[in-house]
């Protein structure tokens, strides 16, 4: 049997090396006391706030550029827009020289035709006298044309000024129709003025009246009113009178006396009250009873009086009481003081002894290198 060494597979101690020292970055990082924050990754925040600048600046400078960009753009198009007005401008002065020295009405094939050459020279020969050869006046030709035309121009001058006068007429006759109408209207509207007024003034009188009226009314209504209520007061204040001085009001012993001499019996819906006799008893009686409740009065305010001798005397000893208890629980106060303090001081002796006597020896750096030895 022969041995045989298989290939390691290289990824594998790659990644082992790769998480080693990615452990160790993290050690390094964690366990540095000078640039260790607790909870915070300060470098991975300083990275933040670079790529933020610079983010920020790259998005203001995006701005600046586009907007000079527009701005280019814009005065581009402006400048762009002048020149090609510019151009226009001079084509349209061209083309009106061109017109006006090139094509001149003079220089046309048809100038003898429209103006006539005729006007070089006068023909003074009669048409009747010039012959087939003369070659001066063709058929079809008008030799009174300028005469003609200045006629033409006169009369349309003259039906201008027809025109002009008869539209002016015109506009005298619709003034004055306008006029006319807006007095028209004017004197309507005064007529139903006047007619408006007269009916205001009508319906304000028949107002008036009514309203006169309406006060008379309530004036007859009112006075209706108060003597019906001075009537009723008047029935009312006999009605009571009379209730007061029957013989159920007034409850007289006479009228019970006669009826019961009479032999009848008394009328108990006419009469409640006593004799007399029978009332000077009972007031003999409330009187005995006041003298009573007076002289059980008296005695209360000297019961009262006692008692309150007596609670102020027990008062005065309650206080002197308290007093002695305060007295005592300021003296215990006191000794408890004094005791913590006793207690205080062999405290701080223990602890001096233990810091001098028995915790002398220090801890060396192995002690301390135990400890925080991974990062997990």
């Amino acid at each position: 049997m022969y041995k045989v060494n298989f290939p390691l597979d290289q990824s594998i101690e790659t990644a082992v090396e790769r998480r080693q020292a990615a452990e160790a970055a993290r050690k390094a990082r964690i366990f540095n006391t000078r640039l260790r924050v607790m909870g915070l990754d300060l470098d991975a925040l300083h990275k933040q706030t670079q790529e933020k600048t610079h983010r920020e600046r790259m998005e203001r400078e995006r701005d600046k550029a586009f907007d000079r960009m527009r701005l280019e753009h814009d005065e581009a198009l402006l400048r762009q827009d002048i020149e090609e007005r510019k151009v226009r401008e001079a084509l349209h002065a061209a083309l009106a020289q061109y017109w006006r020295i090139q094509q001149c009405a003079e220089d046309s094939h048809d100038a003898d035709l429209k103006c006539g050459l005729r006007g070089a020279f006068e023909i003074n020969v009669p048409e009747a006298e010039l012959g087939p050869a003369s070659m001066q006046i063709f058929q079809g030709e008008d030799i009174g044309v300028a005469q003609r035309r200045r006629e033409q121009m006169k009369q349309t001058e003259r039906n201008l000024l027809a025109q002009i006068v008869q539209k002016e007429r015109r506009c005298m006759e619709n003034k004055h129709r306008e006029i006319l109408q807006e007095k028209e209207l004017l004197q309507q509207d005064l007529l139903w003025r006047h007619k408006l007024d007269a009916e205001q003034e009508d319906k304000k009188a028949v107002r008036v009246a009514l309203d006169h009226y309406n006060q008379a009314l309530a004036v007859e209504q009112a006075e209706r009113l108060k003597e019906s209520h001075r009537r009723e007061e008047r029935e009312n204040l006999a009605e009571k009178w009379n209730t007061l001085t029957s013989a159920m009001m007034t409850e007289g012993w006479d009228a019970a006396v006669k009826q019961l001499q009479e032999g009848k019996p008394a009328a108990t819906d006419r009469w409640r009250g006593m004799s007399p006799d029978q009332l000077s008893a009972i007031h003999k009686e409330r009187e005995a009873q006041c003298v009573e409740r007076q002289r059980w009065h008296d005695l209360e305010k000297k019961r009262d009086a006692a008692w309150n001798s007596r609670l102020v005397e027990e008062s005065r000893e309650a206080q002197q009481e308290e007093k002695r208890t305060s007295e005592l629980r300021r003296a215990k106060r006191i000794q408890d003081h004094q005791f913590n303090m006793q207690l205080a001081k062999e405290q701080q002796a223990h602890q001096e002894y233990l810091d001098k006597e028995v915790y002398t020896n220090k801890p060396t750096q192995d002690f301390f290198s135990q400890f925080n030895t991974t990062s997990r």
